[in-house]
């Protein structure tokens, strides 16, 4: 969502470190290219205001520290304030610090994917903090909404509230309640109904709600493609109703980031949740200094090792890291390699997180590199025999026809995976016997290091100490893999389960 603006700010952040000094005159025409992309990009004109006058302010006088550039310098005081137009990091997140069932309230417009969210988070509260939940749709008015939330509660294995026809949703309300306190469930998530557009009916029903449930948390969901309209509906939603937080919809789409930019300073409650794709576990916590270092090109490492963490298992990488050790890497390994990437968010969503990726953005586009790259290289693999996959040697010129048969492609792209293969063995070599140096850390961050996945705490230690990028001396990806011709150097994500990256620019 944030492409357009980080390639706008990147771009002008970058033409000032390349300056040995600034003057006044430098920084005001930057603050004015700022200031066009913020408002390009929808941000509420007073945000864009107050967000300038702070920058101009300390980038004027700030004082340069030994060894980095003013035009650094500025950066970082564009980073500081965007952390902070977004909300300090620590306030997201769902609080349920009060006593059991917790009634969490979600309201919104028509169409801006409360039912969805509702049913994100029930999964998200169940499956990774361990509550017993509740969901029970109060929209009498939207047909089979309550049916909705009925076959996803069935999916996820979430128990949903018995519908009983002819039933008010204050009515509803009070029913999930007693129905939570019987059956001894810790939260219960209210799915209240949604208009077309703001009106007087749903937020009188809202406040009667509201007053009956007296739920914990009241959480705005709004979805981030509507731009501006969805600052007004946060005001509006917050003057009335009043609201402890808010989940932003469609963050995958190609809404402008204006919204999110501007919803936490207009109405002074966090962005908890944003909703990064269509299915059931695209739910993700909002953090301030992640979005931002986004934002301005820097990635976001500890969300993608918090992601690996949540997709890898453990017994596996164990079992990786001794083949690795023993230099045992075949084909099927790779294959799982593969299929990881691909459950972490594939190429796309991973690229996102890393430092220096938005400026290779358009030769990426170009070079036609996507998810259908990783899913052919799995085809080739999965058309071989576990004998060929063991030993990658048997495979002569008459079985290579064979196999690019079975897959749809042509032999040259089982020999580009063969190489790629070749590569990766070698890669994976270095990383199971590497004892010192940054090849031992990422090793040790992706779990094949023997001592298990670093906290957060140690991965936010360890992105702090690399704010340039990932380590000097990392492998990057083998120059043929398909897609990759006419992109220079190639410093996209090696697949050895964590990217390998260059040096950011």
């Amino acid at each position: 969502m944030f492409d357009n603006l980080s390639e706008r700010l990147g771009g002008i952040l970058d033409r000032l470190t390349g300056r040995g000094a600034l003057s006044e005159a430098d920084v005001d025409a930057a603050m004015r290219e700022v200031r066009r992309a913020l408002l390009e990009a929808d941000v509420s004109l007073d945000v864009v205001r107050s967000f300038i006058d702070r920058v101009r302010e300390q980038a004027i006088g700030a004082t340069v520290v030994k060894s980095v550039t003013p035009g650094q310098m500025v950066v970082k005081i564009v980073h500081d304030e965007l952390v902070a137009t977004l909300g300090a990091d620590g306030e997201g997140g769902i609080d349920l610090q009060a006593v059991p069932p917790v009634a969490i309230m979600m309201v919104g417009l028509q169409g801006s994917g409360k039912t969805t969210t509702t049913a994100k988070l029930a999964r998200r509260l169940t499956q990774r903090d361990k509550r017993k939940v509740l969901m029970a749709s109060l929209d009498v008015y939207r047909p089979a909404a309550m049916e909705q939330l009925a076959v996803l509660g069935r999916d996820l294995d979430i128990q949903t509230l018995p519908i009983v026809e002819g039933q008010k949703p204050a009515e509803i309300a009070k029913r999930a309640l007693s129905a939570a306190k019987l059956g001894g469930y810790d939260v219960v998530l209210l799915d209240t109904a949604g208009r077309t557009t703001l009106d007087e009916e749903m937020m009188s029903e809202a406040i009667e709600i509201k007053a009956i449930a007296q739920p914990h948390e009241v959480l705005l969901v709004a979805d981030a493609l509507t731009g501006q309209d969805a600052v007004n509906l946060a005001r509006s939603f917050n003057e009335r109703v009043g609201l402890t937080g808010i989940a932003l919809t469609r963050v995958d789409g190609d809404g402008r980031g204006g919204a999110a930019l501007s919803m936490r300073a207009v109405t002074g409650k966090p962005i908890k949740l944003i909703g990064t794709g269509e299915k059931t576990d695209a739910l993700e916590d909002f953090h301030p200094s992640r979005i931002a270092g986004r934002i301005l090109g820097m990635g976001d490492v500890v969300s993608l090792v918090e992601r690996a963490a949540a997709n890898i298992d453990a017994e596996k990488a164990a079992r990786t890291a001794e083949r690795m050790r023993k230099g045992q890497f075949d084909l099927t390994d790779m294959r799982e390699q593969l299929i990881q990437m691909t459950n972490m968010g594939g190429l796309s969503g991973l690229m996102g997180m890393m430092p220096g990726i938005a400026k290779m953005k358009n030769q990426i586009a170009s070079a036609g590199l996507d998810d259908r790259v990783v899913k052919r290289q799995i085809a080739v693999i999965d058309s071989m025999t576990r004998q060929e996959r063991k030993n990658p040697d048997l495979l002569k010129a008459s079985r290579k026809k064979r196999i690019a048969a079975g897959a749809g492609l042509k032999v040259e792209e089982v020999n580009k995976v063969l190489k790629m293969h070749r590569n990766m063995a070698d890669m994976m070599k270095a990383m199971g016997s590497g004892k010192r140096g940054p090849m031992a850390g990422i090793a040790q961050a992706m779990g094949f290091g023997g001592g298990g996945m670093p906290s957060p705490e140690q991965m936010k230690a360890m992105a702090e100490k690399m704010p340039g990028g990932m380590p000097q001396g990392m492998p990057s990806l083998p120059k043929d893999f398909p897609g990759l011709s006419g992109l220079g150097k190639p410093t996209l994500p090696g697949l050895g389960g964590f990217p390998g990256l260059g040096k950011k620019k």
